[in-house]
């Protein structure tokens, strides 16, 4: 079955009436955590609204009023997640978020076209493809691209895109010989109904169930970003098309300004006065290291020669390290001395070191790490690891120093 989007993918809005709404629910990730939202399936007459395929993200849009977060195929439906129940058999108006779909028809009638193009001019044939958020990918079946082939690549897409070239969409019977003569990685298990076959001129005939622009002048242009290494033996393209070169070439302008304010200097130096700024900076890092090894080893003298110093020593720094904890436990005799060190935030994240007797460096250690919401182990008379709030260090050195005097009076 062929959808309206599928027959008429510059369609913005379309009536049709609801077939069925069942309760369901549809895992999502927000933030970076997995989240399961509650809702409703709707099936719907026909849609204008596209199921996610052929590499293709589904179209959001509106059903009514309410927002349509997720298309999927089944088989030869198409299913809408919405969070509101809509009546059944009820006419409805579906909008489509045109932005959204229009994206989506450039890039990937800009893949269908650079993947002919580098199939006709390299023989680079295309095994798979990603339309991504930002930019998109396509994996030739390739080592590597040179240069050279990927600036010709570039300049023969944009030449096909001014000569106006048209789009059409066939639909053919899975048994009519013509499907055999068409580009295709095959079709999904689930397929049903007629073959779409997209059709760019004298350019390219490729099965695909996707929506496209119907003239090539519709994409504007295409940028080939670069190429990246792929899987064993494959080659990642990365390309924009249209609107989306446009958006990328304001970013990429108001970048460059930023630029000129911070470095002072115009375009064609930014890289050269970076250089200059990294040199510095690891310069200064180098500066800097020495100065916090030569305090460590002061802060640990001081303490040794503190006369009343006891068997109990803690130390906070919101510069440092962790070679800068060691040198400080190095100094100072562990084994008759408990040492409590961090560096970082006072109350954000951290890092930690308890050093001292074995024994008590085992037995404490793992208390420290609960205090400290941390994550760190310990051998041999050392406990190390990350702090995620150093919030409550002063009452671990509260603990640790009580435990300190315990263990004393205990040996007494």
């Amino acid at each position: 079955m062929a959808f309206q989007c599928q027959r008429d993918c510059y369609m913005k809005e379309f009536v049709t009436s609801v077939v069925s709404c069942c309760p369901a629910e549809l895992k999502q990730e927000v933030n970076g955590r997995k989240e399961t939202l509650k809702g409703f399936n709707v099936l719907l007459k026909d849609t204008i609204l596209f199921p996610e395929g052929g590499g293709q993200p589904d179209d959001h849009g509106l059903i009514g009023e309410v927002p349509v977060l997720r298309v999927t195929r089944q088989g030869p439906d198409a299913v809408h997640f919405v969070t509101s129940p809509v009546e059944v058999g009820q006419e409805v108006r579906v909008t489509v978020d045109w932005e959204r779909r229009f994206d989506h028809m450039q890039q990937h009638s800009g893949q269908h076209l650079i993947t002919a193009l580098a199939d006709a001019m390299f023989g680079y044939k295309t095994t798979s493809w990603d339309l991504g958020r930002h930019r998109s990918t396509i994996e030739l079946d390739t080592p590597s691209v040179k240069a050279a082939q990927l600036q010709e690549l570039e300049e023969a897409v944009n030449e096909k895109i001014r000569s106006g070239i048209p789009v059409s969409v066939q639909l053919l019977d899975l048994s009519d010989p013509a499907v055999e003569k068409v580009r295709s990685r095959g079709l999904p298990d689930d397929h049903a109904g007629p073959i779409r076959i997209i059709d760019m001129e004298g350019i390219d005939a490729n099965m695909c169930c996707g929506t496209h622009v119907t003239n090539l002048s519709h994409l504007q242009v295409i940028k080939l970003l670069g190429t990246e290494k792929g899987k064993k033996n494959k080659t990642n393209l990365i390309f924009l098309t249209g609107n989306r070169v446009l958006k990328y070439a304001e970013k990429s302008y108001s970048t460059e300004r930023s630029l000129v304010s911070l470095l002072k200097t115009g375009p064609d130096e930014h890289v050269e006065a970076v250089e200059k700024i990294q040199k510095s900076v690891k310069l200064l890092q180098k500066s800097n290291l020495s100065l916090l090894r030569d305090m460590a080893v002061l802060i640990a003298r001081d303490f040794k020669n503190n006369p009343h110093r006891g068997n109990f020593f803690s130390f906070h720094k919101k510069e440092g390290d962790n070679e800068f904890m060691n040198i400080i436990a190095n100094e100072i005799n562990t084994e008759e001395t408990l040492v409590f060190l961090t560096v970082g935030e006072e109350k954000g994240a951290g890092l930690f070191l308890l050093a001292g007797p074995s024994g008590q460096v085992t037995e404490l250690g793992p208390r420290i790490l609960e205090l400290l919401q941390g994550k760190g182990a310990g051998k041999n008379g050392r406990f190390q690891g990350k702090a995620n709030s150093l919030a409550r260090r002063e009452e671990v050195e509260a603990f640790l120093r009580q435990r300190c005097k315990h263990h004393s009076s205990e040996e007494e």
